[in-house]
């Protein structure tokens, strides 16, 4: 039982933090936010960098901003199982570093691609079409969160549109 808990504790904190990163940052981010296309969507991809080679600190709070949905849920998790939370942070860490092998020859193994697609988890190939055009493939770790964040990227477009 102990495991279960650990897991789904893990997937819980992924499913959240996936899903807040998405809608409340990530998307609004595209269309209102300045640094993340700027920053990550360059060649470069480094908040810290950028931050330093252009003298502008405030360029690192998209980056704090882009794992701030994880860490919100450590508080409530932790009780529940605190190796089931580092464990998720971990694995969403991990997954960030995995998905921005950028490399032109990078291939994900065929075996972990068709696990991945069964789980619907987001593969640096699916990540590389995001950066290629930031309009698509939504969800930093869960592919299944693309399509609506698709129609919310709409939206707040819209919303800016009647803004300004």
């Amino acid at each position: 039982m102990e495991l279960l808990t650990i897991l789904g504790i893990s997937l819980l904190l992924l499913l959240l933090g996936d899903f807040i990163a998405t809608f409340v940052y990530h998307v609004p981010e595209h269309v209102f936010g300045r640094y993340h296309s700027i920053v990550h969507h360059s060649p470069n991809r480094s908040f810290v960098s950028y931050a330093v080679r252009k003298h502008c600190p405030q360029a690192l709070l998209p980056g704090f901003l882009g794992a701030l949905p994880y860490l919100i849920w450590v508080p409530f998790l932790w009780p529940l199982s605190p190796l089931g939370t580092v464990i998720g942070l971990l694995l969403a860490e991990l997954h960030v570093i995995w998905r921005h092998q950028f490399a032109p020859d990078y291939q994900t193994p065929k075996l972990i691609k068709i696990l991945c697609r069964w789980f619907c988890i987001t593969t640096p190939e699916r990540h590389r079409l995001h950066h290629r055009n930031a309009n698509l493939a939504f969800g930093d770790v869960f592919t299944f969160y693309g399509k609506p964040a698709q129609y919310w990227l709409t939206f707040l477009r819209q919303l800016k549109r009647q803004w300004v």
